[in-house]
């Protein structure tokens, strides 16, 4: 499996702003030497070196993730948030292109959605969409965004052949086993998991974790249990998620403990605050990674997801 992460904020796209750009350049020529700027090599060394929430970012569009297996002409999508175009962006120059996407839907919330309309593949005849979300009303939701006066373009002027799936239960695409498992969110959501025989990859984004997410009945188990990865909604810290409660999303501490308790061997972090700059997120990763020292938590992975971040399973 590859997966690939195209956006990874939650609630709405939070671009760099001018003066946040300003400050990264500020404190990293606070740092340079003129060593550090003598040669290629050198400079090469010197930006290597820097704290990773200086030289880079962790990006501002909002949840779209892909995976890959198999053949590669096929893409299994997470969410059309606005990271889903740049995914378009990205495949404009792979030969062969891909021709088929199925495009699996956690729920019907704006940032979920509002990349579809600037998707580049979907304009192109020779593609084919399918959607799948347990979401009764999913076309009608996609084609409300895309009609006057929201968006010039229908969505049945897009070139592309799209079909609409109710997921009543799990199914099969190709090699991988899909299934899904409802969250705790304003107007429900809900988590996928990809299991292609090897591996078991889940996507669990806008959901508020409690305590019946941790009962160890069959129903968790079959779907949590042992995972390889997880990429968790972990839009809060502790106190906020405790000041935000019933607003769906939950603390990056509580997603640690979520992991641990039922055996997840890599926990991403993900749908991230869109108040939160840089600087913020890598010290919320810090924290995750303390958390579990302090409460001695072994055997568990803990990244920060980015915008252009590939993970291989």
């Amino acid at each position: 499996m590859r997966i690939q992460f195209w956006g990874v904020r939650g609630s709405l796209p939070a671009p760099q702003l001018p003066s946040q750009i300003k400050s990264k350049i500020s404190a990293i020529m606070e740092r340079i030497s003129p060593e550090d700027i003598a040669s290629p090599e050198s400079r090469e060394r010197f930006l290597a070196e820097l704290p990773p929430w200086l030289f880079g970012t962790v990006g501002g569009n909002t949840p779209c993730v892909s995976l890959t297996a198999g053949d590669t002409r096929n893409r299994l999508v997470f969410d059309c948030g606005s990271g889903l175009r740049e995914l378009g962006n990205a495949v404009a120059g792979e030969q062969p292109k891909p021709l088929h996407y199925d495009i699996l839907l956690s729920h019907l919330h704006w940032d979920h959605l509002q990349g579809l309309p600037f998707f580049g593949p979907a304009y192109d005849p020779a593609v084919s969409l399918d959607f799948y979300s347990p979401m009764n009303n999913l076309e009608n939701a996609l084609n409300v965004q895309m009609s006057s006066p929201y968006f010039p373009v229908h969505m049945q002027a897009m070139g592309s052949r799209k079909d609409f799936h109710l997921l009543e239960g799990p199914i099969e695409l190709g090699d991988m086993a899909i299934s899904y498992f409802k969250n705790n969110h304003p107007g429900n959501s809900y988590s996928f998991l990809v299991n292609d025989g090897k591996h078991r990859f889940i996507y669990a984004t806008d959901t508020e974790l409690s305590p019946a997410d941790f009962i160890k009945n069959e129903q968790n188990a079959a779907f949590f249990e042992n995972a390889d990865m997880i990429v968790l909604d972990s839009q809060y810290t502790l106190g906020e998620a405790i000041q935000k409660y019933n607003w769906g999303h939950s603390a990056f501490s509580m997603g640690v403990d979520f992991a641990a308790n039922w055996g997840i061997k890599h926990l991403v972090l993900f749908h991230h605050d869109p108040t939160y700059d840089d600087r913020k997120l890598f010290n919320i990763l810090q924290s995750a990674r303390w958390y579990t020292e302090r409460m001695n938590i072994k055997g568990i992975k803990i990244s920060l997801a980015m915008e252009g971040m590939e993970i291989i399973l």
